[in-house]
């Protein structure tokens, strides 16, 4: 008999492979009608142009007329509404290995993105080694939290424009996170996903070092925009660099790259701001780049007041004079004007 029971009953046999489960449970069937010459229902997906889309649709409209009989099947794809929903670009920022200054480029290209009138959200999601708290003064507030349709969900912190929010803010500074993999991604999931971040036009991700868990799952999880590469000058690091950009590559997860930053390009006196000394090589970010294929997005000189102003909670980006400003701003604006 053609009824809302034994159509659900029926759809169960249509599984979503990635979440290895069927649509019912799932809860990605909604406003289901049924009436004796059809069926009609919404196919809640997390994406509307996942090609798995057309698969599942093909598949339901099959199981219900094999069942049925030549019925009318009119299913309807939308989009799950999601934190992240009004989100419109997520980047990755991710170096081979630690030590490179990946978060101070991460948290200060927040600020230059801001600085350019964008809506800017930044996660930290270097779970063994949050520093973001730190670098925008925020180390001992947490975020305020409450329930929304039975849901416990965060409100970021907000500095400098930018909405912000770190495991940092939820663990003891001074212990160890002892955690396997699927508590780390378990923990990046819920700063992703059970907090307001409202309308952004861009949410910077500052990555743990390496190729691991929280790679995977942002990739296979996340729709991220583009990715950026930070790297020292040093020949030596080339070979981590290249693992790091060789994982964005790869099959399973094929975000493309925006380009290299090149931190600790040189040095620059406060009191001679147009002098650089190259004092771990010249051009190797620049030759990087070229055997990457990919561009030089900018280069950031060491300055006196840079792991100053980190430490004491107020990127330098913020200084409108800085030479290390000017070279956040470039990325900006080339990551604003990317083609990708």
């Amino acid at each position: 008999m053609l009824n809302k029971e034994n159509v659900l009953e029926v759809l169960k046999d249509v599984i979503y492979f990635p979440k290895g489960d069927n649509i019912v449970a799932l809860n990605m069937v909604e406003n289901l009608m049924v009436n004796e010459t059809g069926v009609r229902f919404d196919l809640i997906v997390e994406h509307l142009d996942d090609p798995k889309n057309d698969i599942m649709v093909n598949a339901a409209k099959r199981t219900l007329t094999d069942v049925f009989g030549e019925i009318n099947v009119d299913v309807k794809v939308k989009e799950q509404e999601t934190s992240l929903s009004k989100v419109k670009h997520i980047i990755a920022v991710a170096s081979g290995k630690g030590g490179v200054g990946k978060s101070t480029v991460a948290a200060n290209l927040a600020v230059a993105l801001a600085r350019a009138n964008q809506r800017v959200g930044l996660i930290d999601a270097d779970i063994y080694g949050p520093s973001v708290p730190m670098m925008f003064g925020a180390e001992d507030e947490q975020p305020a939290c409450f329930e929304k349709d039975g849901k416990a969900v965060m409100v970021p912190l907000e500095r400098f424009g930018i909405k912000l929010l770190s495991i940092g803010c939820f663990v003891d500074p001074e212990r160890p996170l002892i955690w396997r993999g699927p508590m780390a991604t378990s923990a990046l999931n819920q700063l992703m996903n059970d907090t307001l971040w409202g309308e952004l036009d861009w949410m910077v991700v500052d990555m743990p070092p390496g190729t691991g868990d929280i790679q995977l799952t942002l990739a296979q999880q996340y729709k991220v925009t583009g990715a950026i590469i930070v790297t020292t000058p040093q020949k030596v690091a080339f070979a981590d660099v290249l693992r790091a950009a060789n994982m964005f590559k790869e099959e399973a997860l094929q975000i493309p790259i925006y380009g290299l930053v090149e931190n600790m390009a040189y040095f620059t006196p406060s009191d001679m701001p147009d002098k650089k000394y190259y004092i771990f090589g010249k051009e190797t970010g620049q030759q990087f780049a070229d055997q990457l294929g990919v561009p030089l997005l900018g280069q950031i000189p060491i300055v006196e007041k840079i792991a100053e102003c980190g430490d004491n909670g107020t990127p330098l980006a913020l200084d409108a004079d800085s030479p290390v400003t000017k070279a956040f701003d470039k990325i900006a604006h080339s990551v604003l004007n990317s083609k990708l």
